[in-house]
């Protein structure tokens, strides 16, 4: 037959709007059938841990197999603790969004294992540079619940002074970097932090995170050089959740291989992580915790979950995928997850659920009623001065002349 020349292949997702959900596509091992190597293990030793997942809790509750972590109860409650928080917060939040009280939102929904879990494992001094679904750090930090919210109205007590756009936190006294909306941007930063920690002798980890999509951007190629030839002391976090923004993964190159597999070619070793299992998430970072303080580098952790929200209040997701579809992710919710191993451990029951998710809901009504008295968005703002602050050490002249036609002299 003569040749006819190419066809542009374009990826498209296995199911569209209006169509039955399906993820029969993927493949997912069982609970506990992926090996876990030693942390000290060289790098093209490992080129096909990226080809696995790690799993620890099976469908049971039961927590099984060589990823198998030794947590004690109460620091699984905590988790669950900041995970439900995280989850009330974003609902009551969303709301506030429709009413016209702030003018941007985006929930954690289905990711919230990811961040509280790492959050409570590492140091106070360590760094997370974070993207706008890793909420559950500050959660799990007890950060104020109030100060988030006068940060979401962007009112008088903002406490980035109106800076940052709602839900691009910044708070680096509780290890959390200031959220970048580029968020390629958030690998460089998280290596640059750590070459930095390594200079000086110090004994601090960056964590840094991205989205599956951003995997296709140069930042993110670039950092994996320098995390690899500096041998970074971080752990670069792939949040796959399926969707970047409308886009479907495999535009980023999911339907090729795995995203964990591209540390391969940078001589870094690369996880591919249940994302929805806040055991595995613990004891895939304990392990490449244990890495870096051997002197071994960063690694590349892809964390296999699924956004059941929007992008954000200004997407609408029935529009590129089926409705049903977040009910049909076989990984299922993290919080229940988490809720019945605890159950299943004799460690946590319906009432203790119960008292815990009003008593979460009652704090986090509180804490909007509280920011709502000063103002919401439009409401209340801090004063036409603070534009001006933190800018030059020096002022010019110009910026001295703006204050003064601003009136803030």
């Amino acid at each position: 037959m003569p040749f006819r020349g190419f066809e542009l292949h374009i990826p498209a997702p296995e199911r569209r709007p209006g169509e039955r959900p399906s993820f029969d596509h993927l493949k997912i091992p069982p609970a506990g059938a992926t090996p876990r190597p030693s942390p000290s293990t060289p790098a093209h030793e490992l080129r096909e841990l990226p080809y696995g997942l790690a799993r620890v809790l099976d469908d049971a509750g039961n927590a099984v197999g060589p990823w198998k972590p030794d947590i004690d109860p109460e620091t699984l409650r905590r988790g669950l603790k900041a995970m439900l928080l995280t989850r009330i917060f974003d609902e009551r939040l969303f709301r506030a969004h429709r009413q016209g009280k702030t003018s941007f939102y985006m929930k954690s929904t289905g990711e919230e294992a990811v961040s509280t879990a790492q959050s409570l494992l590492l140091g106070a001094s360590d760094m997370c540079f974070p993207t706008y679904r890793v909420l559950g750090w500050l959660m799990a930090r007890d950060y104020p619940l109030t100060d988030l919210v006068n940060q979401i109205y962007s009112n008088a007590r903002d406490p980035l002074r109106g800076r940052q756009l709602p839900i691009l936190y910044s708070a680096r006294d509780y290890g959390f970097y200031s959220i970048s909306g580029n968020l390629g941007t958030r690998f460089a930063h998280a290596v640059g932090w750590a070459m930095a920690s390594a200079y000086r002798g110090d004994s601090n980890i960056a964590l840094g995170y991205i989205g599956e999509g951003s995997t296709a951007e140069g930042d993110f190629h670039e950092t994996l050089t320098f995390a690899s030839v500096y041998h970074a002391p971080c752990i670069l976090c792939i949040t796959n959740n399926q969707w970047a923004i409308s886009s479907y993964s495999g535009i980023a190159g999911a339907d090729e291989t795995t995203f964990a597999a591209k540390a391969i070619g940078y001589g870094l070793p690369g996880l591919r992580v249940d994302g929805n299992d806040f055991l595995a998430v613990w004891a895939a970072t304990q392990w490449s915790i244990e890495r870096a303080q051997a002197g071994l580098g960063a690694t590349l952790i892809e964390f296999f979950t699924y956004r059941m929200e929007g992008h954000s209040t200004s997407d609408d997701p029935t529009r590129y995928r089926p409705s049903d579809e977040p009910v049909e992710w076989p990984l299922g919710d993290p919080i229940e997850r988490l809720r019945q191993h605890l159950t299943l451990i004799a460690e946590w029951d319906d009432a203790r659920h119960a008292a815990l998710v009003a008593d979460l809901s009652e704090q986090v009504s509180a804490a909007v009623k509280d920011a709502e008295a000063v103002g919401t968005l439009g409401k209340s703002k801090p004063p036409v001065t603070e534009m001006f602050e933190g800018v030059f050490s020096r002022p010019d002249w110009r910026l001295i002349e703006q204050r003064r036609e601003a009136g803030a002299e």
